[in-house]
Order: C-alpha cells, then sequence, then structure tokens
C-alpha cells in the first residue's frame, strides 16, 4: 500500500513523534522513508538580504540542514528501514508538495506543529497547506 513515505523535520518533538510513527508504517509495508528538511531562510532562499544586506554561507546553511537531520533521528532506531535523508532550499509547504510530486510519494507524515512563527497554532501553517493540497494521504501526529 505505501512503498514511499515523507517526512518532513523541522527538528521539532512534533517531527520526531511523526518519524517515530512513519518508521512503524515502513516496517508494517517495508516500505522506505525519506526524511527532508527545508530550509526557509530568506538570505539563503535568495542568496542575499536587501533590508540587512546579511549573507549566509551555503556551507552554515548546509551544516543547519544536518543538524536538524540528525536532531531528529537521535535516539530512534531505523537500522532495518530505508532512509534517505535529503535537504532543500525554499518555502516549505512548497517544496513538500513539488516531493510528493516529483519523488511519487504514497504517504507524507508530518508533526501538528513545528518551530513556525505562531507556536501554540492548532495545525501548523506548513502541516495545514500540505494537508489540503497533497495529493496523496497525509498523516498529522501530535
Amino acid at each position: 500500500m505505501f512503498k514511499r513515505i515523507l517526512v518532513a523535520t523541522d527538528a521539532s518533538e512534533y517531527s520526531r513523534r511523526a518519524l517515530q510513527t512513519a518508521v512503524g508504517i515502513a516496517r508494517t509495508f517495508n516500505a522506505e522513508i525519506e526524511l527532508l528538511f527545508v530550509s526557509y531562510i530568506r538570505e539563503a532562499y535568495w542568496g542575499y538580504n536587501v533590508a540587512y544586506t546579511v549573507l549566509i554561507p551555503p556551507e552554515q546553511i548546509e551544516e543547519a540542514g544536518e543538524l536538524a537531520l540528525e536532531a531528529t533521528l537521535e535516539g530512534i532506531d531505523v537500522s532495518d528501514v530505508t532512509l534517505k535523508k535529503k535537504q532543500v532550499q525554499g518555502y516549505p509547504a512548497s517544496v513538500i508538495l513539488e516531493e510528493i510530486t516529483n519523488e511519487t510519494i504514497d504517504l507524507v507524515v508530518m508533526g501538528s506543529r513545528g518551530y513556525g512563527p505562531i507556536a501554540g497554532s492548532v495545525l501548523g501553517s506548513v502541516s495545514q497547506r500540505v494537508v489540503q493540497r497533497a495529493e496523496c494521504p497525509v498523516l498529522i501526529v501530535k
């Protein structure tokens, strides 16, 4: 039923719970997991910030993404699951939706809230956009 599962992470506790859930599903269906971190930093996305003229080196952006992926994986046993880590720069909801199409994703598993600008909302804005627009099932984990 599910062969490719996308887990979008921002390294929050909700993302870690989403990964744990996805690992259980992957074991049941012998599925592969793609763990995706999207860097949404205007400086990273555009290469510069006109208002502040701050430039973030690509190495620093890549390092932050690796740290987020590793923080999500910390303490979670994925030894018997095929897991691919990926980091991309862009607007998180758009990148996730593109990834669903481009990578032929069968299921998306996401946390209900993350580190977005409005903490404490009922459903995170990225999760909400993905649920509304995804063409595959989306599982939101609390």
